[in-house]
């Protein structure tokens, strides 16, 4: 027989051989599983959603890692049942249950339940067994959908990652419109996150996904923006469009957001907070909502900053972004920021430095305390005017060993007044960035 010590062993084993959440080398702050967890409610529940299944499951998983177990297995029982729901298959069981399975039995071994997880370790292999994948050396193509969706959740840094799973489990099973569609979505993540433009061939494939998914309105938004910065006039459209995304169920998957980024590249600013102001009083509880319009204020305001603007509008801005940051207490570091910017652009220097010096001596965490000094640094540059002190934070963002846009664009500063050499500090910033290659 084998011992207690031999049998755990055996079970943590295979444990680390699943493919699910807690496998995935996915070892976020706690700032961004707050953030994560915001953004997945503000996807909604609509009955019929495609990825309801998958939301749950990460849901799932974040609410472990923030050490709620007892709503991490009510999403994950959740996920089970939506799953089951979705397929609309005659069996209750199938490939697409191998990741909650798996999340389970983990979730179970993490509570000292490990009959339960051997429980669920046994429903794994049986679906495994009845379900192989139709590539021998590949996962099945569930699996990487899956995975490929959660990762293009999780990190902006993954996105091509992400694409690439799709592509393998598209191969393998053609005929899913989602997988096609998040396919493309995750290259225009990867672009995005780049601040490249769009190739060619990409546009292309947006056209083709849009074409295949005639009503995801996420992507039609998406691939409107995307011809709208390469100067196409799709005005008509845009308002076209518009009159679509009201008529659905709101959530951040309605492709409000990125109509209204259309709106203010090819129609006008104020048209854009007209459209804001419309969606919001149909449903003026919706917090999403509600950080959409505060956007289009704070856009308007940063791109007439050398014009006088009404009061009312300043108001509007100042109040939908006290009410966002309120809606979104674990996740309101950015807003925060951006209304402390909005501030500063309006000639409250005042408001705005009391929100700096309050975040500044808040506790967070690595990530959070990086997009902080880098945004302090531009603003002590652009508004306070104190060249030294922004350096200073620059290299305070640069030091913390994340590699984020934030991280990225205070190094590229950091370069560029090493370059001009006009600053008294340039050999200091020299020796800085020579250390940080070190």
């Amino acid at each position: 027989m084998m011992s207690a010590a031999q049998n755990q062993s055996t079970l943590e084993a295979k444990l680390e051989a699943l493919q699910c959440h807690f496998t995935w080398d996915m070892d976020p702050s706690r700032s961004k599983l707050f953030r994560l967890r915001d953004n997945l409610e503000d996807i909604g529940t609509e009955e019929g959603y495609s990825w309801l299944g998958h939301i749950y499951n990460l849901q799932g998983f974040i609410h472990y890692q923030l050490g709620f177990t007892d709503d991490a297995l009510r999403f994950f029982s959740r996920a089970a049942e939506a799953f089951r729901q979705m397929r609309n298959t005659v069996s209750d069981e199938g490939p697409w249950l191998v990741v909650n399975y798996g999340n389970l039995a983990w979730l179970h071994h993490h509570l000292g339940e490990q009959a339960e997880s051997q429980a669920y370790l046994s429903k794994v292999d049986a679906l495994m067994n009845e379900y192989p994948s139709p590539s021998q050396d590949e996962l099945h193509p569930e699996i990487y959908a899956e995975k490929a969706w959660t990762l293009m959740k999780f990190s902006v840094e993954k996105q091509l990652l992400a694409a690439d799973y799709f592509q393998r489990a598209i191969r393998m099973q053609p005929d899913m419109v989602e997988w096609h569609t998040s396919h493309v979505l995750a290259l225009v993540n990867a672009f995005n996150h780049s601040n490249k433009e769009l190739e060619a061939d990409v546009l292309e494939k947006m056209k083709i996904a849009k074409e295949h998914d005639p009503d995801n309105l996420y992507l039609a938004a998406l691939y409107l923006e995307a011809r709208a910065k390469k100067g196409k006039n799709i005005e008509d459209e845009a308002r076209e469009l518009a009159r679509r995304v009201l008529r659905k169920p709101i959530s951040s998957y309605s492709g409000i957001n990125p109509l209204l980024k259309v709106y203010r590249i090819c129609v006008s600013a104020d048209e854009a907070i007209d459209l804001a102001e419309e969606v919001l009083e149909r449903h003026p509880d919706e917090r999403y909502l509600k950080w959409c319009a505060a956007v289009c204020y704070k856009m308007k305001i940063f791109l007439h900053r050398d014009s006088p603007l009404e009061r009312s509008l300043v108001d509007r801005a100042i109040s939908l972004y006290r009410e966002v940051i309120s809606l979104y207490p674990h996740s309101s570091l950015k807003k925060k920021i951006e209304l402390a910017n909005i501030y500063a652009e309006t000639n409250c220097q005042v408001r705005a430095d009391q929100i700096f010096k309050e975040l500044l001596e808040s506790d967070l965490d690595p990530e959070g305390a990086q997009i902080l000094y880098n945004c302090y640094a531009k603003y002590v540059h652009f508004i306070r005017k104190e060249s030294y002190k922004s350096i200073e934070y620059h290299m305070r963002a640069a030091e913390i060993p994340l590699k984020t846009p934030y991280s990225r664009n205070s190094i590229r500063t950091l370069e560029r007044i090493k370059e001009r050499n006009r600053n008294r500090m340039c050999r200091e910033i020299e020796q800085f960035l020579a250390n940080l290659q070190n």
